[in-house]
């Protein structure tokens, strides 16, 4: 019993978050996510509760072929007074098809008394009767013990009591829910020793489940195994309801490289970064950046004496290589940079400045100088890129030469305002002047830009402005503040940003605009034009 089980409950407690909501074909997507990341177990719903979730489980008979995993179906013991075999929520359970059972039952007295409104003894009847109807039915069962530590708390012996009534009916899990989330490490891990000892055993194994309310569900998961528990449940990226359930991601990479205790197939945990961003795509819940070891900033380094560091050796500001889990190291240039940064930046993006001690220098005052005007060089890689290129090669990449622009809105009442940008500009040894109509001017200088410029190099075609950030520098003077502009473009391919900056809303976005195309078509390998 000393393997450890892991057991994924995103597409049930997890999809309970706030804002989440999963069609069936979502879930069938976030499955086979799961499947590929080697969770032993997939809770995908309740079926017979809703009836999203029962045609989930039809369609997973059908739809899902998993390789590691096998789907566990949530649901609760029979009702007081019912037979299990006559309950239809129990009958929902044994038609969905799973070969796996997680039962829910109360293991506080009070929560059976006011919530289930019966006796302590029925709701023992409940889970043995409804434990053994599914097991004769041939389905693997395990138990979730809502409220445990708080109702070991209040009464210890009957939390065990529930915990001995499932076994004995042959559970192979008995897992200890942190219902609340009130629970810290400490006191997680003195209950699961003490549970382990009465209950754990070869007959079932001791689970855990924790909520995130004190910010400790990880480390509480870290102190059950530590403790005793084999069996860990949680959620990919930490979903659930209100503060979320443990980081599954997390508590597994803690586990196998931290503690030396595998718990997914060999290689599955270099896809975590992979797969935790593919399930917040499907789930269109932004990953968070500083999330553990899969976020974006999970070892991104900014300050100089770091990247100094780094220089010499990764691992001194690193606990670990990202390629374990699947991620990168990632260098910011910023007015925190030092020439080290900048080295291994430009080593980054293709440029060997380690010989060039003046020009590294060059480079790093003038990244300085222009965050000090509010440039931001740390998220806007495709500027920093141009800058460099500037300063390597002496110029920036000239595809075109701008005359001018011009951009109008007009408005009538009643009417949404429209506006209209007008863009001069010379390429290739011709003239263009085109119109370009938006829903804002930024849009309309787009438009207009693109259309000018994609009659001399027909790739700009490809281009498209997938993101736009404005940002207040100097909020004290009202409309007359400096402000910066990011903008995200993408070539359907991959996406980068740029950055503009001025007292003009419009010219920086301009500024940020024209970053955007010279930098799309020179990693496109766009020859300049006689202009």
């Amino acid at each position: 019993m000393s393997d450890l089980q892991v057991y994924d409950t995103t597409l049930r407690d997890g999809a309970q978050q706030e804002g989440l909501n999963l069609s069936v074909a979502d879930k069938l997507h976030v499955a086979r996510h799961l499947d590929d990341l080697g969770v032993g177990f997939i809770e995908g719903g309740w079926p017979g509760a809703n009836l999203r979730d029962t045609e989930f489980f039809r369609r997973a008979r059908e739809e899902l072929d998993l390789r590691h995993a096998q789907l566990a179906a949530f649901g609760a013991t029979r009702r007081p007074g019912v037979r299990a075999a006559d309950d239809p929520w129990v009958a929902a359970l044994r038609d969905s098809g799973a070969p796996v059972v997680t039962l829910v039952a109360k293991a506080h007295d009070r929560h059976v008394e006011l919530a289930l409104r019966t006796t302590l003894a029925e709701n023992l009847a409940m889970v043995h009767d409804t434990v053994t109807h599914l097991r004769r039915e041939g389905q693997r069962v395990f138990l979730d013990a809502e409220h445990f530590f708080d109702g070991y708390r209040a009464n210890p012996s009957y939390a065990l009591e529930v915990l001995r009534s499932a076994v004995a009916a042959g559970a192979e899990v008995v897992a200890l829910c942190d219902t609340n989330g009130g629970m810290l490490p400490g006191w997680v891990a003195d209950v699961v020793a003490e549970v382990t000892g009465v209950v754990g055993g070869s007959e079932a194994r001791v689970g855990i489940h924790c909520h995130n309310d004190t910010g400790c569900a990880v480390a509480s998961s870290l102190a059950a195994v530590d403790a005793g528990a084999t069996h860990v449940q949680g959620t990919v990226n930490g979903y659930g309801e209100r503060t979320g359930n443990a980081d599954l991601v997390a508590v597994a990479a803690n586990l196998q490289l931290k503690l030396g205790r595998p718990v997914l197939p060999e290689g599955r945990l270099r896809e975590a970064t992979r797969i935790a961003h593919a399930v917040a795509e499907v789930t269109n819940v932004p990953p968070s950046a500083r999330q553990p070891y899969v976020g974006v900033s999970a070892f991104t380094h900014k300050a100089g004496l770091h990247a100094s560091a780094i220089k010499v050796d990764p691992d001194l500001y690193q606990h670990l290589d990202p390629a374990a889990v699947g991620n990168d190291m990632r260098l910011l240039v910023s007015d925190m940079a030092g020439r080290a940064s900048i080295e291994l930046k430009g080593a980054e993006l293709g440029f060997d400045l380690s010989g060039d001690r003046e020009l590294v220098t060059r480079v790093t005052e003038r990244v300085k100088e222009l965050e000090a005007r509010g440039y931001t060089f740390e998220a806007a890689d495709a500027s920093f890129e141009l800058l460099l290129v500037e300063e390597v090669e002496g110029a920036r990449p000239s595809y075109f030469t701008v005359e001018s622009w011009r951009v109008m809105t007009d408005s009538a009442e009643g009417a949404p305002a429209v506006s209209e940008a007008t863009v001069k500009l010379r390429a290739g040894g011709i003239r263009f002047v085109t119109a370009g109509e938006g829903n804002g001017p930024v849009n309309a200088l787009d438009h207009a830009l693109r259309q000018a410029i994609t009659q001399a190099y027909p790739e700009v075609a490809k281009l498209e402005l997938i993101d736009y950030k404005v940002r207040i520098l100097d909020e004290g003077h009202g409309t007359d503040a400096v402000t910066r502009v990011l903008v995200e473009t993408s070539d359907g391919v991959s996406s980068w940003v740029t950055v503009g900056v001025g007292a003009n809303v419009i010219q920086a976005s301009w500024e940020a605009l024209l970053d955007a195309v010279v930098f799309g078509l020179r990693r496109h390998g766009e020859r300049p034009l006689d202009r």
